[in-house]
């Protein structure tokens, strides 16, 4: 497949060739639904289909040609297109990224099949620095898979054998209910504020195969109060909602790390409960600045992979808390 341009300067006409009739059938959609999706993105381009051949008249004719070029990647690589996967491609091209690079990243291969992979510039950015960086740091809104790349970034470490273990901990803050009217024991009393840790972990490995970690010590849960004291040797450590830490915990808590171990920290700047408002995350890019091997990556409304409907609620909030907002 190649893209080719005509005309000199800034090309008005582009075109692209799909190598065959059944890449051409999924990479338009039923009814033409994704073509038209692409259409009405460029309104000012025309998009011409003859055969396997899609010509691109107007602005941005070699962007449009050149996003045609990475879907067609993205369908060579086994990927299903749909609606979501094309808004999100779009918005990659804009920015000049190469989505096939992007979506064609593999985190891991988890149960039953599934394989996980980032889904935004943004998060392919996040799993690169995990990889890459001793301590990395995840800060944006819900939904973004802040915690759930994190995990599995740790399980497909455990699998590799490059870690011993897995810590998740995340500090018990209560956000309106109190800890001493829930039932049971200590870790059945913090067990719902680990739950999110626990349905990542479950979704990367069956059930069962998880639980045997868990009793045997290979994955520990624990609130954070638990890291006090340790030093964690040969393990991948995610410290999760880490904005409802105070700075005394962040402190212990980065402290901790031993040798042959990783560490990743997730927080979201706009949920902090911590009580007094101060949070550890507060102000740490300044104070860690310059250290190697530690990298912060921000994520924002274009890395919420929920329903579109969470991204517009950031997207709202993020107007309102700005100067001059209803929030101000």
């Amino acid at each position: 497949m190649r893209s080719t341009e005509t005309e000199a300067g800034p090309p008005a006409t582009s075109s692209t060739r799909v190598p065959n009739t059944h890449l051409m059938a999924a990479l338009l959609g039923s009814r033409d639904e994704l073509l038209r999706l692409i259409e009405a993105a460029f309104p000012a381009a025309r998009i011409v289909v003859q055969g396997n051949e899609i010509s691109v008249f107007g602005p941005e004719a070699a962007r449009i040609t050149q996003l045609f070029d990475e879907l067609v990647l993205l369908l060579e690589g086994g990927q299903v297109l749909d609606e979501v996967t094309v808004r999100r491609t779009i918005d990659m091209a804009r920015q000049d990224l190469r989505p096939s690079e992007v979506l064609g990243a593999t985190v891991m291969r988890a149960s039953r099949g599934k394989t996980v992979r980032p889904r935004t510039a943004g998060q392919k950015r996040y799993c690169d620095a995990i990889a890459n960086s001793t301590i990395t740091f995840g800060i944006g809104p819900a939904g973004t898979g802040k915690s759930y790349l994190a995990v599995a970034q740790a399980v497909r470490a455990l699998q590799t054998k490059e870690v011993n273990r897995i810590v998740l901990t995340r500090p018990a803050v209560e956000a309106g209910e109190r800890l001493g009217f829930l039932p049971g024991d200590l870790m059945a009393k913090v067990d719902p504020y680990l739950r999110p840790l626990y349905d990542a972990l479950f979704d990367m490995l069956e059930p069962e195969g998880a639980q045997r970690l868990l009793e045997k010590g290979t994955i520990e849960v624990a609130p954070l109060a638990f890291m006090r004291g340790r030093t964690l040797n040969g393990s991948f450590i995610i410290l999760d909602e880490a904005q409802n830490t105070t700075p005394e915990q962040m402190k212990m808590f980065l402290t901790r790390i031993g040798f042959g171990s990783r560490c990743v920290v997730t927080g979201d700047m706009t949920q902090v409960d911590v009580q007094g408002g101060r949070s550890g995350l507060v102000g740490l890019e300044e104070v860690l600045d310059g250290i190697d091997d530690l990298s912060f990556v921000h994520l924002d409304r274009r890395d919420v992979v929920r329903h579109k409907i969470v991204a517009d609620i950031v997207d709202a909030y993020e107007r309102a808390d700005r100067p001059g907002g209803s929030r101000a």
